[in-house]
């Protein structure tokens, strides 16, 4: 899949030096933009409204969910989600290209008569991120070996190199730019997470060399579920009080207790991770949702 949009990576450079005291942030790609609105909805208000009301509300929202929905992989999807077992109803998912659109996503939904029912619960501001850490260890060994520094004019036109041969790869592209999934996976899983910042176990604080290893064996336990689970990992540091939003769909619900339960045994979060609540659901028509609100049989 070719690259659609100004991409950009970042990372902090410091000496080489100082590698062993301070920490070096790895490089990062990043894509589309993320917004995961959980809500609850005012089922007692609703009920207050005529099958009139009610009839021009449920349009109009399926209406604007239609406008939204896209999926032809260069301007971002929506998608609603009715969630099972949660302090939240439903689950609005906005992908976009920049935060401009997933703003104005949120907007459009917002304007419907139907949102003045649903109370916000939590939402998850992020964007779709490849962390480079093993890339950014091994540049600043070969920095080291070579008597430079980490962020000098060989590492940029090394790191440069490094980039855009991993933004060649079918799946960097699939990380960055994920097209909504198809009817095989239609259910969902939403939970955000940190890594720990506590005295003497904060994960900054590490050597690259060290958190590189780590996130390596992190990363093969979730390549076990390749084609069972689909992963959208996204940052969100500087844009939410959580680090990271994690993503998964899969055609069965059973695989995101599998999945979470293996990746919590390896040592990158079994010391270092901190999770919040969990959204799970299935991706389902804005029709069908607001026909089971007011207790009609879907179509």
């Amino acid at each position: 899949m070719a690259n659609r949009h100004a991409l950009c990576f970042t990372g902090v450079w410091g000496d080489l030096e100082q590698m062993t005291t301070q920490a070096l942030a790895p490089e990062t790609l990043e894509g589309w933009y993320v917004l995961q609105q959980a809500f609850a909805v005012d089922r007692a208000a609703l009920r207050t409204r005529s099958d009139a009301e009610f009839d021009a509300m449920e349009r109009e929202f399926a209406a604007a969910m239609a406008e939204l929905a896209g999926g032809d992989g260069v301007h971002g999807w929506s998608a609603l989600v009715p969630l099972v077992g949660s302090r939240a109803d439903v689950m609005v998912m906005h992908f976009r290209p920049t935060l401009d659109e997933v703003g104005a996503a949120q907007a459009r939904v917002a304007r419907t008569r139907l949102a003045d029912f649903l109370t916000p619960v939590e939402f998850f501001l992020s964007v779709t991120e490849a962390g480079l850490y093993y890339l950014t260890a091994q540049l600043a060994r070969d920095a080291a070996a070579r008597g430079g520094k980490v962020g000098d004019d060989v590492y940029k036109a090394e790191l440069k190199k490094r980039v855009d041969a991993e933004l060649a790869t079918e799946h960097v592209q699939r990380r960055l730019y994920p097209l909504p999934p198809s009817e095989r996976m239609p259910y969902v899983c939403v939970y955000p997470m940190d890594k720990k910042r506590e005295t003497g176990q904060n994960w900054y604080a590490l050597p690259i060399d060290e958190r590189s290893e780590l996130m390596k064996w992190h990363g093969l336990t979730g390549r076990k579920y390749a084609g069972r689970v689909l992963q959208v990992i996204s940052g969100s540091i500087g844009l939410d009080v959580w680090e990271w939003a994690v993503t998964l769909f899969a055609a069965d619900p059973l695989e995101f207790k599998k999945i979470v339960s293996e990746m919590r045994f390896d040592e990158a979060s079994a010391k270092y991770g901190e999770f919040g609540n969990f959204y799970v659901g299935r991706i389902t028509a804005p029709q069908d949702w607001t026909r089971a609100l007011r207790g009609t049989p879907a179509a």
